[in-house]
């Protein structure tokens, strides 16, 4: 196996650890409540706390600075959109985790997540960040 592919692997699995701790362990009330509302500083620290635990992950696998920068405010950017995208859909549909739409709503918000990373990974490469 090469090493970029290995680099790769590992990157992708930090990623998955650093998601599970940021959308599951790591919420705070704050981050959790009126997630409709646009300017809503609880989703920013959310992306927030998603973003320091990219720079970690991409430290770790010796990603450029310079790449680690911009590939952290995008992704910020893109996941605090797609949370309040999520949280817009489910008010405006009063949906509850009892609900099948919820789960539908959840699913879509969480493989956006995923194919932020792929991307990442993606652009990582591409411009020889890792």
């Amino acid at each position: 196996m090469s090493e970029t592919v290995s680099t790769v692997l590992v990157l992708f699995g930090l990623l998955q650890v650093k998601h599970m701790l940021a959308d599951y362990f790591l919420q705070t009330p704050r981050m959790l409540a009126a997630r409709g509302a646009y300017l809503h500083l609880g989703r920013a620290q959310h992306a927030g706390v998603h973003a320091a635990g990219s720079v970690a992950a991409l430290a770790l696998v010796g990603a450029a600075p310079v790449f680690i920068v911009w590939a952290v405010l995008c992704e910020w950017l893109v996941h605090f959109h797609v949370d309040w995208g999520k949280a817009r859909f489910t008010e405006a549909h009063e949906l509850y985790p009892t609900q099948s739409s919820f789960w539908w709503a959840m699913g879509v918000d969480q493989a956006l997540h995923q194919f932020t990373y792929i991307a990442l990974v993606w652009a990582a490469v591409g411009f020889g960040a890792i």
